[in-house]
């Protein structure tokens, strides 16, 4: 887990810097599938299903019961681009105007993303955050965890102009193990940002795309009444990129391999900050 800050937007980070249980997953993540824990594991939330999650997987199943097509098998829905999620379908949410040109979330597809995000996390300055740094498989995995589970976590490229430049995660952050570590709302969103090139960090860039994409996810989710996010305490120039997108440092809080600033953009302030 990082202890080092990067440059400005190098790592907007995640709760345990995203990953799987040893890499950015580690960040208690529920967003793969959690069938081998045991009755005790840590990453188990005693949380009630949302109506949208119940109806999600019923939108999966056909008529006499069965489940739909991936069910069972070596595949699953949640590996197609255009799945269902717990977000609104994400995919739907079209481009959005920053200050630096059009930015579109494009939610990830393996074979078609997988090389330019895994150069990404192989650069120093993202790896301290990321942990994600090595052969492809690592970053693999931690798409998959996200692509094959239930729905509350989406991995996208930002294309900015139509040019790929970052890697985003929008998540149900109250649905999410990050929920233990505060007063979470229903419906609470949270993102998490890695600015791919090296060029585009340290100029503000991260600011501008923070402040759209949230208030993009407060545009498309009216039941959202705020969007969170929990870099470590330590990275001033990542907790100075929220501030600058309208996010308020809302507290201090103990996650399992960090203090973490957690920063808050709400709905009602929207427009002040």
């Amino acid at each position: 887990m990082p202890h080092t800050d990067a440059r400005a937007d190098a790592a907007i980070a995640p709760i345990t810097d995203l990953g799987t249980i040893t890499s950015p997953a580690a960040r208690e993540c529920l967003v793969g599938p959690a069938a081998e824990a045991g009755p005790d594991a840590e990453d188990t939330l005693d949380l009630r299903l949302p109506v949208e999650f119940v109806a999600l997987f019923a939108a999966n199943s056909d008529v006499g019961g069965e489940r739909g097509p991936g069910a069972g098998t070596g595949t699953s829905a949640w590996a197609e681009p255009h799945a269902p999620d717990l977000l609104g379908s994400v995919v739907d949410w079209g481009p959005v105007s920053t200050s630096a040109g059009v930015l579109h979330l494009v939610p990830v597809r393996i074979e078609r993303d997988l090389p330019i995000i895994s150069g990404w996390m192989n650069d120093p300055a993202v790896t301290a955050f990321w942990g994600l740094a090595g052969p492809e498989n690592a970053t693999e995995e931690h798409l998959r965890s996200q692509l094959l589970g239930d729905g509350r976590s989406v991995p996208c490229v930002g294309k900015l102009d139509g040019t790929p430049m970052s890697y985003w995660e929008i998540y149900r952050a109250d649905l999410d193990p990050l929920a233990r570590h505060y007063p979470a709302r229903p419906h609470d969103i949270g993102v998490h940002l890695l600015i791919g090139a090296a060029g585009d960090r340290g100029r503000g860039l991260g600011g501008s795309l923070l402040r759209a994409v949230a208030d993009l996810a407060l545009d498309k989710r009216p039941a959202c009444a705020r969007i969170v996010a929990e870099p470590d305490i330590r990275n001033t120039p990542s907790v100075a990129a929220f501030l600058s997108a309208g996010f308020r440092f809302s507290a201090e809080i103990d996650l399992p391999v960090k203090r973490a600033a957690l920063m808050v953009r709400d709905r009602s302030l929207r427009h002040l900050l």
